[in-house]
Formats: structure tokens, C-alpha cells, sequence
């Protein structure tokens, strides 16, 4: 696709995502803290290796979605020299489609119904999917694990967020908050963005396949434009 340069220039490579297509990823954070915003970058991340990417955005819009998009390519456009940049917005437009979904009627079914409907009629065949927005407070063990099993079929790698609170001071034995401390198994890397002095958010790697971060690096979100950036 002639995008090489961002993809190798992207810090999320310390990370080395996107291995294994069937991955499920996790990130973990308090409301406001850039869940959406990472989760973008790793979707055009996904995009610039040559992935399609379904965004699955639940209870929120798809305008408030795009502007995501929109806002955090111009970012990228800005800080790189990308020829035809026009071109580089109308590839990850076709490469990323945007689904909605009520808080209440989120459930295996309906997304593999919504799926397959894309599959079959050859509008979208996605590799990695987004899920922002899923109510993890309200979910038994068994749904998600429903849900891991939809995408192994399906063959995709799948990002989801989760809000933790403050007060809630439940935790697994590897680090993971609640409402996922329980849960914490079943995702391959787990992402806790935290608050600091500064006024950064760094990226707390718990979990990331059993591996250290290469190099010790550490990666964290400017808080003016929410981009991820190396320590």
C-alpha cells in the first residue's frame, strides 16, 4: 500500500500486535481517559497492515465514531509526510466500516447475524473487529466467552474497552481491575492507561502474551491530541 514508513514509525510496535489473528485485546480505563482514542489508533494500525476493520461502537453514534477517525488522521497527516493524503483517507474509508449498537441489544447472536450479513452478500469481510463501549459490569463469563469463540470461527483479532471506577478496588492476582478481574484470562493483552503527574496517560502493560515490552519502552497519551507517543 506504499504506508510502510507509519506503520514502522507507529509506537504501538513495541506491542507487537496483530500476531495471531484469533488475539482478543483489552483496554482498561476510568471514564475520559482516551479508551476510544487508543482504540482508533490500533484500528488504522490494523488498517496500514492490511486489515479491515469492523468498529463496533455501542451506545454512541456513528458520526461520534468517524469524527475519531477524521480528527486522528489529520494527526498523523500533520505529523508525517504521507504523499496523496487524500488517498491514504479514502483507503482507510473502505478499509474500516462502522456498526452501532444499543447497550441492550448487544449479544452474540445479533453481531453474528449483523456479520454474516456483511460476509454473505461480499459488502465487508472483516479481519479485526473494535468493541467500544461493551457493558463488562453486566456480563457473565460465559457471554464473552461466546463471544471469543464467534470471532475464532470468524477468524479476527477483537479490541474491546472497559470502564474501571475508582472505588472499585477489586483486582486479579496479574493487576486487571474490576469489572474484568475475573475475566482477565481470556484476553491475550490487557491495557491499563493511568493518569500522571504530568498530565500524561501512560499504557500499563499487564498482559502481552506472557512477554516483557520490548526494550523496556514505555508508551503513553498526550493528553492535547490523545496520540500515543514513547517515553
Amino acid at each position: 500500500m506504499g504506508y510502510e514508513p507509519l506503520v514502522h514509525q507507529n509506537p504501538l510496535r513495541v506491542l507487537n500486535m496483530g500476531r495471531e489473528n484469533n488475539q482478543m485485546g483489552l483496554v482498561m480505563a476510568r471514564a475520559g481517559l482516551g479508551k476510544t482514542a487508543l482504540l482508533v489508533q490500533i484500528a488504522l494500525d490494523a488498517i496500514l497492515r492490511g486489515k479491515r476493520v469492523i468498529h463496533i461502537s455501542i451506545g454512541e453514534s456513528i458520526e461520534k465514531t468517524k469524527s475519531w477517525y477524521d480528527d486522528i488522521l489529520q494527526l498523523i497527516l500533520q505529523e508525517h509526510s504521507v504523499n496523496r493524503p487524500h488517498e491514504l483517507i479514502d483507503m482507510v474509508a473502505r478499509h474500516r466500516m462502522i456498526m452501532t449498537f444499543k447497550v441492550a441489544a448487544f449479544s452474540r447472536s445479533r453481531l453474528e447475524e449483523r456479520l454474516n450479513d456483511l460476509v454473505l452478500q461480499d459488502i465487508f469481510r472483516p479481519n479485526c473487529m473494535i468493541v467500544d463501549g461493551f457493558d463488562f459490569e453486566h456480563v457473565d463469563r460465559e457471554a464473552l466467552e461466546d463471544i471469543k469463540n464467534l470471532l475464532e470461527n470468524m477468524n479476527m483479532q477483537a479490541w474491546f474497552s472497559a470502564t474501571c471506577h475508582r472505588e472499585d478496588t477489586r483486582v486479579s492476582p496479574t493487576g486487571v481491575p474490576a469489572p474484568c478481574h475475573e475475566i482477565d484470562d481470556l484476553f491475550d493483552m490487557v491495557i491499563l492507561l493511568k493518569p500522571q503527574a504530568n498530565a500524561d496517560i501512560q499504557l500499563d502493560i499487564i498482559r502481552n502474551y506472557g512477554e516483557q515490552v520490548e526494550g523496556g519502552k514505555s508508551l503513553t497519551l498526550d493528553p492535547t491530541t490523545m496520540m500515543v507517543k514513547e517515553r
